[in-house]
């Protein structure tokens, strides 16, 4: 019994723990109230990942490649204009998506009077200056302490420069070793925490179906549309003009890049295609030294599905719990996730982590994240996928500007699954 009860993956746990939840909500609204505290015990420890998971990785990612940019150079400031445009563009995409499809309608996340007193002072007279202002931290350990994502970016994004100018040896070394030993240990930490899951998820799903009825399944059916219709239009309006720009033939990147991004989206995972998508990418004509830079890097800097979504899912978020947020609030919001987004592909709900962080920042409810996670599995297979494949064009793209895209080899070469 025990041996089939650990083969049971966390998606099937997440799976039955919705349907238990939903029961419970339908047949026992009563019971379901009282589950609430399990769902606060989950987003509690989630809260508590937030800021060493994105110093670590910020820290690591400017630092830890500070060295390799300053060797490739041309390609390495290239490679990183593209990214910001284009997660940047995505971040747009998912904000217009959200606001247009509207899923949180129908859905209503309890907040305090004290998060809507808040939330309402963090909406008002958004201006350049008081971002700009708000962004420079007095003390680290008080923004941390609080939870203030971009003063903690700020922070971390000053330290790497600063590590970065370190001489090597011991001191620089020991630095960077510690920031990603703590990115490595708040990883496994997640993993821990995602154990509980089952229990948050279902308890926050049991509690919101009791206090809303059934309706609310239509919300959250209504947010995986939202996102999949996001996901294409941005692949179609964006990735497609892209490619064709750049002179990459649409047919023949598909077949080189259908089976690692079967692979990822099968596995929600990135790192479990890359090596088949660095392989495959080899074989369309990418030189080695151009995709083995760009698609790791991309990894931290071109998550194009993942800010996407969670471009959706912060708006969702708002909506439901009743917070309409201001066109300038949105922008602001926009920049936060450009920036806390980087660094957390093949990490395992890592957005999950980045959104808790946001909606933090906004006075925004972390009730909203738990209810999200009934069906974060199936949006992370086509978020997944299309960081994937939106890396692989990124290291053809680079090559094409670069003069360096070779011939493909012929079709029966490629690696498959």
């Amino acid at each position: 019994m025990m041996s089939f009860l650990r083969r049971i993956s966390l998606v099937q746990w997440i799976a039955v723990s919705i349907v238990v939840g939903v029961l419970v909500g339908m047949f026992a609204p009563q019971v379901a109230s009282e589950l609430k505290i399990f769902a606060t015990i989950f987003l509690r420890m989630i809260k508590a990942i937030v800021v060493p998971i994105i110093f670590g990785t910020l820290v690591v990612g400017i630092a830890g490649h500070g060295d390799d940019i300053r060797r490739i150079g041309r390609l390495a400031l290239k490679s990183l204009v593209y990214f910001e445009v284009v997660t940047t563009i995505a971040l747009f995409v998912g904000l217009a998506a959200a606001n247009f499809a509207r899923p949180g309608d129908g859905i209503r996340i309890g907040t305090s009077a004290e998060q809507g007193a808040e939330f309402a002072a963090k909406s008002q007279q958004v201006t350049l200056g008081s971002v700009l202002e708000h962004m420079i931290p007095q003390s680290f350990f008080e923004a941390a302490a609080h939870n203030e994502v971009l003063q903690v970016v700020f922070f971390a994004v000053l330290f790497a420069i600063a590590l970065t100018q370190v001489p090597a040896g011991k001191p620089k070394e020991t630095m960077l070793l510690f920031c990603e030993g703590l990115a490595q240990v708040m990883f496994k930490f997640t993993n821990i925490v995602m154990k509980y899951a089952p229990i948050g998820i279902g308890a926050a799903i049991g509690y919101t179906v009791g206090e809303n009825g059934l309706g609310v399944l239509w919300s959250l059916g209504k947010l995986v549309l939202t996102l999949y219709g996001a996901l294409l239009v941005f692949v179609l309006l964006v990735l497609v003009p892209i490619a064709v720009v750049s002179r990459i033939s649409l047919i023949r990147f598909f077949k080189y890049v259908k089976d690692p991004a079967i692979i990822a989206f099968s596995t929600a995972s990135s790192e479990a295609a890359l090596p088949m998508a660095l392989k495959n990418m080899e074989r369309f004509g990418v030189p080695a030294r151009i995709v083995s830079f760009v698609l790791p890097t991309g990894y931290s800097f071109n998550l194009d599905g993942s800010t996407l979504y969670l471009a959706v899912a912060a708006v969702f978020v708002s909506q439901a719990a009743g917070m309409e947020l201001s066109l300038g609030t949105q922008m602001v919001m926009l920049l936060t996730l450009m920036i806390t987004s980087k660094g957390i592909a093949g990490v395992a709900r890592a957005s999950l982590v980045i959104l808790s962080g946001t909606l933090a920042q906004f006075g925004l409810p972390l009730e909203g994240v738990a209810v999200i996670l009934g069906v974060d599995a199936f949006m992370d297979m086509a978020r997944t996928s299309v960081n994937l494949i939106g890396n692989c064009l990124a290291s053809a793209v680079m090559a094409r500007w670069e003069g360096e895209l070779g011939e493909p080899q012929p079709e029966e070469a490629v690696a498959t699954v």
